[in-house]
């Protein structure tokens, strides 16, 4: 038994780098935050508009729906017309509303005669907001490539 300096082990170093996983992780999350919360804050402005009877909410806009068969027959919101009934009832909604659109919907057979006899009605009735209503192509996947 000595009574002399007993000898110690040399202990773990402490720890000099900082981890920063967790700040990475906190900042991603702050940033998440904030990408969907700044568009609410740059909408929410409070307001107490006045009152008004002259105020009303926008009305959707109108439109009929003109279409011509394969034979060359018009229809009006699905309703077959002559030449004079349409330009008569075209007239009536354009007095109504002006903004007024048709959508005409033609068959691919029709002549385009037809179809500029019919644009012709509808705008000389007021009408100049005219759609052109189509079909989307059916698709259809591609034969893969072969090389030789």
């Amino acid at each position: 038994m000595s009574f002399g300096r007993l000898e110690r082990s040399v202990g773990a170093q402490p720890m000099s780098e900082i981890n920063v996983t967790p700040l990475v992780d906190v900042m991603l999350v702050l940033v998440v935050i904030f990408i969907i919360t700044a568009p609410l804050l740059a909408s929410s402005i409070k307001l107490d508009l006045p009152k008004s009877d002259a105020a009303r909410p926008n009305e959707a806009p109108q439109f009929v729906t003109l279409a011509v068969d394969r034979a060359g027959q018009a229809f009006l919101n699905d309703q077959p017309v002559s030449g004079e009934q349409l330009d008569q009832r075209l007239r009536q909604n354009a007095a109504l509303n002006p903004d007024t659109e048709v959508q005409l919907r033609a068959d691919e057979a029709v002549p385009y005669g037809r179809i500029v006899e019919v644009m012709g009605i509808a705008q000389k009735a007021g009408l100049n907001r005219i759609g052109f209503v189509a079909n989307a192509p059916a698709t259809t996947t591609p034969a893969p490539a072969t090389r030789p």
